[in-house]
Parts: C-alpha cells; structure tokens; sequence
C-alpha cells in the first residue's frame, strides 16, 4: 500500500462553516471532473470518509475539518499514482476556493 497523497488547506472560518460549506461544495467540486465519480460519502462530526472512482480505478479517504485548517488525504492505487501531482493540486485549488470567505456561495 502506497503512502497517501495529503493536501493542507488553511481557512478562517472555523470549523462548523468549513464543515457546512464542504457538505454542500464537495459534490459540485466532484461533479465538474468528469473521470471521477464519487461513490460512497460519509460524515462523522467533522470528519469525512470517502471512495471515489477514476479510470477504473478506486481511491479512499478522509477530510479531517479543524478550527483553521482542512486535511485532505487520499490512499491512491498504483495505477492512479502517476496522476497525484495534479491531484494534489486540483484538491488544493479547489478546496481554497470553496473555503474562502466568498467561496462556496
């Protein structure tokens, strides 16, 4: 099993509105990729756990919501792990757009 792919992302929202807007952002951050299909979805407190799918293949993982920061980290399968570069980078952009003070409006 590879290490995962971990991606910080600051905010200064606190921790319910990170959390709000991440609930209702995440699915349409997902849907405007279209190789990636979210397949399983789960919140507990302020901690997500998800699956989703790319080319075929299944990555896992969890977004850890705190007071000033967001922790994204996703186990990605070997045949995915040529493509982490630029996953790490759309995580990041598009997690500090939705939690900028106006992003996820």
């Amino acid at each position: 099993m590879s290490a995962p792919l971990v991606v910080s992302i600051p905010h200064r929202l606190g921790r319910e509105e990170a959390v709000r807007r991440l609930k209702t952002g995440l699915g349409r951050a997902a849907a405007s990729i279209p190789v990636m299909q979210v397949e399983e979805e789960s919140w507990s407190g302020d901690t997500l756990a998800f699956r989703v799918r790319a080319l075929g293949q299944v990555a896992t993982g969890q977004v850890h919501v705190g007071d000033d920061q967001v922790r994204v980290e996703v186990v990605l399968p070997w045949l995915l792990q040529r493509f982490a570069e630029m996953a790490q980078a759309t995580i990041r952009k598009r997690g500090q757009l939705l939690l900028t003070k106006d992003g996820g409006k």
